[in-house]
């Protein structure tokens, strides 16, 4: 026989009273005293809800510390709440704080760093600048992608209408639906032409039966859509296909499409596509085509300008980037005389933006392309005191590199999510340099990292920066200065 589940309970009439991480909302919820157990707490984490809102909440998920839950009903709204500008919000999922004014989201994102700082690194912290706030809050984005699926997502009230929807979709993947696509009408984060790229290839792919991926059979030819655009008003668009078990008719087609953005869309100055017969959508390890066009787009910063591929890192916020870089560079303190060492240089810009100032910059990045990039860059910026190296950090920086190349002065790290690898932040503290500049996109490992280099290097400076209006998502500077012995 088999047992019920016990349903979870509703919470009535709740005031949400914190955001927490990944966008969520946060209450504490009085727990009495049952069975024994002393009164307690239980923390309820609640998406799509702003401090103030008045809630009744369906508990979904339960462990032993926290649950997570849905709202059943808003009693009251917050006054701070703001109506959403995009008309996908809250089924996306992307821009989670977009009913949160801007003012408020830069208020959470200071606080997110400072939390996480102390309560992870455990480190003596200086009081914090005040967060950078992005230049702009929408149409700031230079790259997105869009996946294609047979598969549209459809929402509840599409659902519960009853009508027949098209099940072919370009947009964004669904979390917790792999398979799911949510065609996006307008997105608000890039400038509004990528909108009419995006769904004049939708259009022209249904109208001319080519067929949309089906990402549990892995078949189907149109797989994915990369946009990218620069201050210096080019355009890049990138055709993901996939020609696995295609007939020549299909290929003629594809091809077709891509003859039908150029002439469309003259801006695209980089028309580039792939043959992706793989199980995911990275395609860095795949050959890219030029279709029409150049394999290139230019990014400018101060009188600088930067070479970007379709498989280099460049910051998605470009306005914003620049400010970011400016912090580092003036954390860097640089008189011209230190040798620098840029870690995860991606494609050179902050090497090379630095480089003017300093004796020597020497940049590591773990992508082959990105460092051709970066070597291009210097070259069309005729900086010639940089050298860069490609593979990974850990294996690239060791103590015979730091013997053959010079002991830093300055070391400015830039790691992905994850933080620096354990063996690379023993090198560093070997290195010794003055000082260390920590860029990142993830203040929890940030705060990993900066308490493993406590004993040997003192937090100065911490600098938050917006790079990503409408997350949760944030950038922070810290400066790291050696302790006197």
């Amino acid at each position: 026989m088999t047992r019920k589940k016990k349903p979870l309970p509703i919470f009535e009439n709740i005031t949400i009273t914190d955001v927490a991480a990944e966008g969520k909302s946060l209450v504490r919820i009085p727990i009495p005293a049952h069975d024994g157990q002393p009164e307690s707490q239980l923390v309820v984490f609640v998406p799509y809800c702003v401090p103030g809102d008045v809630v009744d909440l369906q508990i979904r998920r339960k462990k032993h510390s926290y649950a997570e839950a849905e709202v059943v009903r808003f009693r009251e709204y917050s006054p701070t709440r703001q109506e959403p500008m995009c008309r996908h919000f809250g089924v996306c999922g992307g821009c989670k704080w977009q009913n949160l004014p801007y003012e408020e989201q830069l208020k959470f994102k200071q606080k997110q760093v400072y939390d996480q700082l102390s309560r992870i690194g455990k480190v003596e912290l200086p009081e914090f600048l005040p967060i950078l706030g992005s230049v702009k809050t929408r149409d700031y984005r230079n790259k997105l992608d869009f996946g294609a699926s047979n598969r549209r997502y459809l929402t509840k009230e599409e659902i519960a209408s009853g009508q027949e929807y098209p099940r072919d979709a370009l947009g964004f993947h669904i979390t917790g639906a792999f398979d799911k696509i949510l065609p996006i009408e307008e997105c608000c984060l890039m400038e509004p032409l990528h909108n009419d790229i995006r769904n004049a290839i939708r259009d022209y792919a249904t109208d001319n039966g080519i067929s949309f991926f089906d990402l549990r059979e892995q078949v189907g030819v149109l797989r994915d859509v990369m946009m990218r655009n620069s201050n210096t008003g080019e355009w890049m668009v990138l055709v993901q296909f996939c020609f696995k078990e295609t007939t020549e008719e299909e290929r003629r087609k594809a091809m077709a499409l891509l003859e039908f953005i150029a002439d469309r869309f003259p801006q695209v100055s980089s028309l580039l596509w792939v043959d992706n017969q793989k199980c995911n959508d990275t395609f860095g390890d795949l050959p890219v085509n030029v279709f029409r066009g150049t394999d290139h787009i230019f990014e400018t910063m101060e009188d600088l300008r930067f070479k970007v591929g379709p498989k280099s890192f460049y910051q998605t916020n470009t306005e914003q980037a620049y400010h970011l870089y400016s912090v580092a560079r003036d954390f860097a303190n640089l008189s011209g005389n230190e040798l620098v060492y840029d870690l995860y240089t991606g494609t050179g810009t902050i090497a090379n933006f630095v480089a003017k100032k300093a004796r020597q910059v020497i940049g590591i990045e773990y992508v082959p392309e990105a460092i051709e990039d970066a070597k291009v860059n210097s070259g069309v910026n005729h900086i010639s005191n940089t050298l860069f190296f490609a593979g990974d950090m850990k294996d690239i920086l060791t103590d015979d590199f730091i013997a053959q190349y010079g002991r830093p002065d300055v070391i400015i790290t830039d790691p992905p999510r994850a933080g620096m690898h354990p063996d690379v932040v023993k090198t560093i503290l070997r290195a010794a340099p003055q000082r260390i500049v920590y860029v990142s996109c993830n203040p929890a490992t940030q705060a990993r990292d900066l308490h493993d280099m406590d004993a040997d290097y003192r937090v100065a400076a911490v600098q938050p920066v917006d790079m990503f209006p409408h997350t949760p998502h944030v950038e922070n500077v810290v400066l790291l200065e050696k302790r006197g012995k």
